[in-house]
C-alpha cells in the first residue's frame, strides 16, 4: 500500500471526525524531509491548511535558508505560510531551560496563537495542529522515557491526538517517508543539529538503537508493538488508580485530605502516591519524602512549586502554596468597615454595658477603656501569646491553636487583632482576658466579622 492510502486509512481510524469540509490544519513546517512530505499527503488529500514555520535562529544562515526554504515550499503547494522568529537561546537562559525544551515551548505558544486568530476570523471551522512525527521518532520517544523514568504514562509514547494536536504520521516507518519522497521527486532540507549527538534523542538514534540492534535485530519492530500494548495496559491501570484515589480522597475547599491509615493500607502504595501527587507539581523523585511524612512530626510538609503536602495528625493535606497579599490592616478609631480575606470587620462603639457576655466566636465585645489605637489586624506568627479569656496566665497562639485542633493550612489564616502590641482577639476564636469588659465598663468596643460581606 503506498503511504498516501495508509495515511488516509490512518486518518480514518484515528480522526473521522476532522473531515476537508469542517476544518483548517494547521501544519508545523520545519523543512526537513518529514514535515515537507506531510505538506504533501495533506494537500493531496484535500485538507484546507496553513503552514506555520519557527525560525529559532540557532544554526545562524541556515536556520534562514530554512525560513525561505519552507516560504518557497507554500507558494509550491499554494498555501499560507506564518514564519516568525525567536531568540531561543536567550529564552533558555531566562528560563533556566534547555534549548530543546525552549524551542517547544515557544513553537507551541506560538501555534496556539495562530489558532486563536484564525479562529476569531472563521469560528465554523475546527482548527488543529498537525506534526510529522513518525514510528520512529515514537521509538525514540519510549526509549528516552524509559530511561528518564517518567512511569507508565511515557511508554505509551506519542499519542495520535492530544486536545488540538495531531500527528498523523505516527504510522509511518523513516524508510517509507523517505521513499515515497524519491518517488514523487519531493525535495526538503536537512537540519545539520540532526547529525550531532550532543542531544539526547540524536544519541538515542545514532548510538543506542543501532547497538542494540546487533543483540535484537527486530527492536524497532518490538517496541512499536510494545507502545501499542502499553497504551491499552496503561488505560485499565488509570481507571484503577483513579478508582482507588477517589476512595481515598476527602476534598475540602482547594484542599485534598487522605487519611494516612487508609492509605497505608494499598498495595504498591509508592506507585498510588505518584498517581495522587503527580499533577499538582511533585515529582517522582519525591515519593520517598511523602511516604516519610507517614511518621513524621506534625505539620511537616513536602513542597512543590505550587502546593505542599502537609502532615495533619493521622491525614496528608494537599494545599495549594498560598500567595502572599496584604498581611497587615492598620485601623484607626475612625474606621468601621475592614475588608479582609473576602470578610469584613466592622467596628462599632456602644455607650451601654451589655446585660450578658456574647457567646459568639465572630462577634466580641471588648472594654474600650482599655483599647488603644491604631490597632492591627495581622495574621498570626511565631512568638505571639495572649492570656485567653478566663486565664490570668499567659500561652503561645500556637499552642492554642494545636489545642483547638487546626489543621497546619487552617492554622496559616488565623488572623489576631493587636492594640498597643497586645493581642486583644484571635479572631473568631478567642478574645484576651485584659480586654474583657467588667461591671466598670462604661464604653464598650463591639467587633463582628462577617464572612464574604464585601
Amino acid at each position: 500500500m503506498e503511504l498516501i492510502q495508509s495515511f488516509q486509512k490512518y486518518w480514518q481510524q484515528h480522526f473521522v471526525h476532522i473531515a476537508p469540509n469542517n476544518a483548517h490544519l494547521l501544519l508545523a513546517v520545519s523543512g526537513g524531509l518529514d514535515s515537507v512530505v506531510l505538506v504533501d499527503l495533506v494537500t493531496k488529500s484535500g485538507f484546507n491548511c496553513s503552514i506555520a514555520h519557527c525560525n529559532f535562529t540557532l544554526r545562524d544562515s541556515e536556520s534562514d535558508l530554512d525560513e525561505q526554504f519552507v516560504t518557497a515550499l507554500g507558494n509550491r503547494y499554494n498555501i499560507q505560510v506564518d514564519t516568525k522568529r525567536f531568540n531561543t537561546t536567550k529564552f533558555a537562559a531566562d528560563h533556566k531551560i534547555s534549548t530543546q525544551e525552549a524551542a517547544r515551548n515557544l513553537r507551541y505558544q506560538w501555534f496556539q496563537e495562530l489558532l486563536d486568530v484564525a479562529k476569531q476570523n472563521d469560528s465554523g471551522k475546527n482548527y488543529y495542529i498537525l506534526t510529522a512525527h513518525h514510528a520512529d521518532d515514537n521509538i525514540e520517544t519510549v526509549v528516552f522515557n524509559f530511561f528518564r523514568g517518567t512511569g507508565i504514562s511515557g511508554l505509551h509514547g506519542i499519542l495520535p491526538i492530544n486536545g488540538k494536536i495531531i500527528r498523523p504520521l505516527l504510522f509511518a516507518r523513516r524508510s517509507e517517508i523517505t521513499n515515497y519522497a524519491a518517488q514523487h521527486q519531493i525535495s526538503w532540507v536537512d537540519d545539520s543539529s540532526n547529525a550531532t549527538d550532543k542531544y539526547s534523542r540524536n544519541f538515542i538514534r545514532h548510538q543506542v538503537l543501532p547497538l542494540v540492534k546487533n543483540i535484537f535485530p527486530s527492536v524497532e519492530e518490538n517496541l512499536l508493538h510494545n507502545i501499542h500494548r502499553i497504551a491499552e495496559i496503561e488505560q485499565i491501570y488509570q481507571a484503577s488508580v483513579q478508582q482507588i484515589i477517589a476512595k481515598l480522597i476527602v476534598t475540602k475547599g482547594p484542599e485534598l485530605h487522605i487519611p494516612i491509615l487508609k492509605l497505608q493500607k494499598q498495595q504498591s502504595i509508592a506507585t498510588i502516591v505518584f498517581e495522587l501527587i503527580k499533577s499538582f507539581g511533585f515529582t517522582a523523585a519525591q515519593v520517598t519524602d511523602v511516604l516519610s511524612l507517614f511518621t513524621a512530626d506534625n505539620a511537616k510538609f513536602v513542597a512543590s512549586a505550587t502546593h505542599r503536602i502537609i502532615k495533619n495528625r493521622n491525614w496528608l493535606i494537599i494545599a495549594p502554596v498560598q500567595i502572599p497579599e496584604s498581611q497587615t490592616f492598620i485601623i484607626e478609631s475612625e474606621n468601621d468597615n475592614i475588608v479582609f480575606d473576602n470578610e469584613s470587620l466592622q467596628i462599632q462603639l456602644l455607650s451601654n454595658t451589655p446585660a450578658e457576655i456574647i457567646a459568639d466566636a465572630y462577634k466580641v465585645q471588648l472594654d474600650a477603656a482599655k483599647i488603644q489605637f491604631p490597632l492591627l489586624l495581622r495574621k498570626a506568627k511565631t512568638g505571639d501569646y495572649f492570656y485567653p479569656l478566663g486565664m490570668t496566665k499567659k500561652k503561645k497562639v500556637s499552642r492554642f491553636l494545636i489545642d483547638q485542633k487546626l489543621s497546619a493550612t487552617q492554622k496559616e489564616k488565623v488572623w489576631v487583632l493587636e492594640s498597643n502590641q497586645r493581642i486583644v482577639w484571635i479572631v473568631g476564636y478567642r478574645i484576651d482576658n485584659r480586654f474583657k469588659i467588667s461591671p466598670h465598663t462604661k464604653l464598650v468596643l463591639q467587633l463582628q466579622v462577617k464572612v464574604g460581606n464585601i
